[in-house]
């Protein structure tokens, strides 16, 4: 099994850890392995790209119409005419 050190924990986090595992029966050691178990068995949300995270904050706002999908078309950059 693995072990490993925390260093530099406040005491109130300790102090509220000791009461955790008291109310619960447990060392406070005990009590730590359950907290990081619990933590490392927590499903995790599904991740998005940036553009379904923007689609989300604006559903609903204003548009009445479907924005077409840009996805495979050539983008022409600019020109600058300096001959104005």
């Amino acid at each position: 099994m693995a072990q490993f050190v925390v260093r530099n924990l406040e005491e109130s986090v300790k102090a509220r850890l000791q009461r955790r595992a008291k109310r619960h029966g447990r060392s406070m050691e005990a009590e730590v392995r359950e907290i990081l178990r619990n933590a490392a068995n927590e499903k995790e949300p599904p991740s998005e790209g940036l553009g379904t995270r923007i689609a989300a904050m604006f559903r609903g706002t204003g548009l009445k119409f479907d924005v077409l999908e840009m996805r495979g078309l050539t983008i022409k950059p600019p020109t600058f005419d300096d001959s104005q």
